[in-house]
């Protein structure tokens, strides 16, 4: 059926803010790939000024398309007080010609202060105490624009590029003929992927590590995945993921989701997870999809320790 609702000419207008050192430059680094015009730190009192008067008629004509607009601002910026941000921001939600839409990235205090100590850059809010005082007093500077933010994004678990995939699948409107489909594998014991759509717990199946000859092998194998194949759940419960998924993706494509993460997880994430990931996108292959392979842990090192007892 076809689209008959008149185009949207209303200004977007994103604004952006969170935790120093979250990643609040990368998100308007990839927004300025994207085509917006991204200004960080612009000083709250002229951002009226900036936006225009609403009856500016020549910034309003009909027909008139300007490009979208991503402000960054944190607590450096001069003249923030989060009482008054929200009090404009209601005042610019408000108005016919903006669609408004405000983001706060945050990143838990732990991972904050070793972001800092790694790069041993200064926190704009330790004035001189330790990099720990800073961030707690910046999170109650700005949680009251946390709560008021209709986008949070925690990068606690993000690398750079994980949050770089996230602002791109929630702000690229380029229209793809074909969803991006990724299929991966990770290990349990070095942390969950971050921006996994559907999760997929191989741990139940036997486990190849503790089998001698191919405990250095990998789900890439043919005996790994002869052993995994051998075990009587193994292909019951992969069928029934195999249907699970063939009849989620294509109601994803038709709600124009762009991007798709499926992720198999087993305890080390070198055997059974490999396999699981491998064989799901031959068979998707063979159904239509075009799916990425990645492999998140097939290069660490195996060890028991990360396995666990043998049971």
């Amino acid at each position: 059926m076809q689209d008959t609702s008149p185009p949207d000419h209303r200004q977007r207008l994103l604004l952006v803010t969170g935790l120093s050192g979250a990643g609040k430059s990368t998100a308007l680094d990839v927004l300025e790939d994207l085509g917006w015009e991204t200004i960080d730190n612009f000083p709250v009192r002229l951002l009226d000024r900036l936006v225009g008067d609403p009856n500016d008629a020549s910034a309003n004509a009909a027909g008139t398309q300007r490009a979208p607009m991503a402000i960054g601002f944190d607590s450096r910026t001069r003249g923030l007080v989060p009482s008054e941000m929200i009090a404009l921001v209601k005042s610019l939600a408000g108005r016919d010609d903006i669609a408004l839409t405000f983001m706060f990235i945050d990143c838990a205090g732990g991972e904050l202060e070793r972001r800092y100590n790694e790069t041993r850059r200064r926190h704009p809010m330790a004035q001189g105490r330790t990099v720990q005082d800073g961030i707690t007093a910046e999170r109650e500077l700005l949680e009251p624009l946390r709560r008021w933010a209709e986008i949070v994004i925690d990068t606690s678990a993000m690398a750079t590029n994980d949050l770089q995939a996230h602002i791109r699948e929630l702000f690229d409107d380029a229209k793809h003929a074909q969803m991006t489909l990724t299929v991966s594998s990770f290990g349990f014991a070095r942390g969950m992927p971050p921006l996994a759509d559907l999760v997929f717990d191989m741990r139940f199946l036997d486990n190849p590590h503790w089998v001698p000859e191919l405990r250095d092998l990998t789900g890439k194998d043919a005996p790994v995945g002869q052993h995994i194949e051998r075990d009587p759940a193994f292909h019951t419960a992969f069928d029934q993921i195999k249907q699970l998924l063939l009849t989620l993706l294509p109601r994803y494509d038709a709600q124009g989701k762009s991007y798709v993460h499926i992720a198999f997880g087993c305890t080390g994430g070198r055997h059974r997870s490999v396999f699981s990931a491998e064989r799901m996108a031959g068979d998707l292959r063979d159904a239509g999809f075009s799916p990425t392979v990645r492999h998140r842990n097939l290069a660490s090192r195996a060890a028991d320790e990360i396995e666990g007892k043998r049971r």
